[in-house]
């Protein structure tokens, strides 16, 4: 298995252990993979959502420019669920998690297709 397979595993974990969530391999997969390069980089893997501008960005480069939402109180809501169903306390919340988690929220699968 390569380095992604393993990162993968652990998002898969993660989804399981720490979120309660049976995940769907196939968009785990094609969500990391959308996530690029970043999954490899230790700051840019994981998201801090205690900083306001992490959270703008997760926002507007994810929810409005990937999934093609349209910005609303309802998206600063879905981040603040899929966080609060992470653990806040989680130090580290991987950002293909966090992206896996947003996609089904708005059932959005499709991108991926």
């Amino acid at each position: 298995m390569g380095k992604r397979d393993d990162l993968i595993a652990q998002y898969a974990d993660d989804l399981k252990n720490k979120c309660g969530m049976s995940p769907d391999m196939d968009l785990l997969t094609k969500v990391t993979i959308g996530c690029g390069p970043s999954i490899y980089d230790a700051d840019a893997a994981t998201v801090a959502s205690s900083q306001a501008g992490e959270i703008e960005t997760v926002k507007n480069n994810f929810l409005i420019k990937k999934l093609g939402l349209s910005d609303g109180p309802e998206l600063d809501a879905a981040i603040n669920s899929v966080i609060e169903t992470y653990g806040k306390s989680e130090r580290n919340k991987y950002r293909a998690v966090v992206y896996y988690m947003l996609t089904k929220h708005f059932g959005k699968e499709a991108v991926y297709s």
